[in-house]
């Protein structure tokens, strides 16, 4: 996660971490920074999201200047919450996560709803992903489904937290295999990095874009991904329907502002993430540190959103997921 980390520092740029340097007087958005609370802590997908993407943004919007807020805890339920009720003044925006931020009101009680989100562009389509140690005795999934049959509910598999994407996956991966493991929920994805390369935990499930580095450099296999075919950066990792396990799965992630936010503002903020999505200094960073890039408007997100939030609330109603 390191050499990610590094690279990400030198492309959020000194107006990210100190917006004062950059902070102009006058109205919207000069008056004064504007923050955005991000579901995830530092390192995190949804972190590298908004400290890579932002400052294509911030191109295309005179006078903005961003500051990152992580708000990880409750699986991202605060940062939410956060931005759901923030003054609808353009100064208070959240990147958002299906399903992440979906799941959250359909399991439990929060203060917001994701129909009230103002959507203003999708950016990043991650694969979810199975990950091992690289010194795993398990090199693909039917290895993993195997030794999960011998041993049921005792192997672990570690997750940004319930009803996230990785849990998802592990989910389905039960469904479709008959076979049970044992969930390990975590603040995020770092820490089951961490929890793998301590072992702590014998399977991680997080995103493909988040193992890369660690994938790279032999530190963890790769035994799946649940994209519809092989990403390019990691395309010695398998799909899961390769492998004869009919499972796709990933993170869409992109901005939302909240409700009632004026329609001027509104419309200057989705102006500026469709073209910083078409930027060619974006797209050449999101190359460089590979991240795989799903551009959509904001209609298009919002429909999407919404389309989850129907899936997963019948899936809710037929079995509730839990830990």
């Amino acid at each position: 996660m390191m050499r990610r980390r590094q690279l990400l520092a030198g492309t959020a740029g000194a107006s990210l971490a100190h917006p004062w340097l950059a902070r102009a007087a006058g109205p919207w958005p000069s008056d004064r920074p504007i923050q955005v609370f991000v579901p995830g802590p530092a390192g995190g997908g949804m972190d590298i999201l908004a400290r890579t993407f932002l400052p294509a943004v911030q191109r295309h919007l005179p006078g903005a200047t961003f500051v990152v807020q992580n708000r990880a805890a409750a699986g991202g339920q605060q940062a939410f919450e956060g931005v759901a009720n923030a003054a609808p003044d353009g100064f208070t925006l959240g990147a958002a996560q299906a399903p992440n931020s979906i799941t959250l009101p359909i399991e439990r009680q929060v203060r917001y709803r994701v129909q009230d989100f103002v959507f203003l562009g999708n950016v990043i389509d991650d694969p979810c992903g199975f990950w091992v140690r690289a010194d795993s005795p398990w090199r693909s999934m039917a290895d993993l489904v195997a030794a999960a049959k011998q041993q049921p509910g005792r192997l672990t598999v570690g997750t940004a937290g319930v009803g996230t994407d990785d849990h998802f996956l592990l989910l389905s991966l039960q469904d479709a295999t008959g076979t049970e493991f044992a969930h390990i929920p975590f603040n995020g994805t770092p820490p089951i990095a961490n929890g793998l390369l301590s072992r702590t935990i014998d399977v991680g499930s997080f995103n493909m874009g988040e193992g890369l580095a660690l994938l790279r450099d032999g530190t963890l296999r790769g035994l799946a991904q649940g994209g519809p075919e092989r990403w390019t950066a990691t395309g010695s990792v398998p799909t899961l329907r390769e492998q004869g396990i009919a499972i796709t799965a990933g993170s869409t992630r992109g901005l939302v502002a909240p409700p009632g936010i004026p329609a001027e503002i509104r419309d200057r903020l989705r102006q500026a993430v469709a073209a910083a999505n078409a930027d060619p200094g974006w797209i050449a960073d999101a190359d460089r540190i590979n991240l795989p890039r799903r551009p959509m408007t904001a209609e298009a997100q919002e429909a999407l959103f919404l389309e989850e939030d129907k899936r997963l609330r019948a899936r809710w109603a037929r079995s509730p997921w839990r830990e």
